[in-house]
């Protein structure tokens, strides 16, 4: 079959050998497969990313000196099965999948290793287990968006976001808008987008981002509804905890502490907005810890490859919390793809292009001008 591999950071379109699916596996026709952003990093990074998979404990993210076919956001049709499969869908069926295959010698990364052919390609295996039915009608060109809305799913969840929380999207990758898109299809009432880039900042308007700003000119922090009232410097903190108690303790046989401690459960105390770092560059994060309101939720999805640094003093006087984000479950993974189908999430503004295998070079050096491009599906049909 013919595939796009990637070798010593050269990716070339090759007659590689057809598959065959073994125990559990199914196999699937491409349709569409998106260009991650993950695989523009892997190209250069690789082996960087590949040592840090292995102290992990997993020894099989692709290094530069193989060759790999990548692809991890595919969605195709159902071709044939391997032995102890359930052959849970007929011939022909559209079906999206996790981009994990259990193999003879173990689970390995589809797209992202040697031994899991990814989706720039004619065919691809997948695990039975892991492979999902792609209802309504959905087409492919927005089937092959599930993987990356999932991802934005988990880290939207890993946020926790209330509808009545102010979310700051730092960075309108295609991660970036994915974010923006699930939090709006969550009721999240204010979503600041913030990206220097005048393409990508529309695109956020068009993904439902309720302030897109330029950080060139003008603070995402500077945007923010006063009636939020959210901190910014620590005296206000210590006056809203002295005038709080006064009052409080102004009320005879008022049980202050109950009062206090039933407020604190129920959110009522005060708290940050929430930050979605996507751009995976250093020096971010140690802006929005220096530069956001005190007790910020941050969570980092953008993956920085280079050893980065930020002040936990700051953090911690400000008591800004910090999570990262990565991958997704099972079960985020169906919502996504159902988020899709029903119409709940619209994902087409990510998509500006779509190519066939032997554009697929080309477009990995176009995607890298975010004026002109945010998602690139390949068509192998094309």
């Amino acid at each position: 079959m013919r595939a796009v591999t990637l070798h010593r950071g050269q990716l070339e379109v090759e007659d590689v050998p057809d598959l065959r699916p073994t125990k559990g596996q199914v196999l699937l026709d491409v349709t569409r497969c998106g260009i991650c952003g993950s695989d523009l990093h892997a190209r250069v990074h690789g082996d960087a990313t590949a040592d840090v998979a292995a102290e992990i404990g997993y020894d099989h993210f692709m290094r530069s000196d193989q060759r790999v076919v990548m692809g991890h956001e595919f969605t195709g049709t159902v071709v044939d099965y391997g032995p102890g499969t359930r052959r849970r869908w007929s011939s022909g069926t559209p079906v999206v999948a996790m981009p994990i295959l259990g193999t003879g010698d173990g689970i390995h990364l589809t797209g992202l290793s040697q031994p899991a052919a990814g989706g720039y390609a004619e065919q691809v295996l997948t695990t039975e287990a892991l492979t999902f039915e792609v209802p309504n009608g959905l087409a492919p060109e927005r089937a092959a968006l599930t993987e990356p809305l999932a991802v934005a799913l988990h880290a939207v969840n890993r946020g926790a976001v209330g509808t009545r929380d102010t979310a700051v999207v730092v960075g309108c990758g295609p991660i970036g808008l994915a974010v923006i898109l699930v939090l709006k299809a969550r009721g999240v009432r204010t979503v600041i987008a913030s990206d220097y880039s005048p393409g990508r900042r529309e695109l956020a308007r068009r993904c439902g981002a309720d302030v897109v700003v330029d950080p060139a000119a003008e603070s995402p922090w500077s945007t923010f509804d006063d009636s939020r009232k959210y901190l910014t410097e620590a005296s206000s903190l210590f006056e809203l905890a002295v005038d709080s108690m006064t009052k409080l303790r102004a009320v005879p046989l008022l049980p202050w502490n109950r009062v206090l401690e039933t407020a604190q459960k129920l959110g009522a105390g005060p708290r940050g907005p929430v930050v979605f770092e996507c751009v995976g560059m250093p020096g971010v994060i140690e802006h929005i810890v220096s530069a956001a309101p005190l007790l910020t939720r941050v969570v980092v999805v953008g993956v920085c490859m280079e050893p980065d640094t930020f002040r936990p003093a700051m953090a911690i006087n400000k008591e800004v919390e910090l999570r990262f984000a990565f991958g997704y479950d099972p079960a985020e993974f169906h919502r996504a793809l159902l988020l899709i189908a029903e119409g709940k999430v619209d994902p087409s503004p990510l998509v500006t292009d779509t190519v066939g295998l032997d554009g697929v070079a080309d477009a990995f050096d176009r995607l890298a001008d975010p004026e002109r491009h945010a998602k690139i599906l390949v068509d192998p049909s094309a």
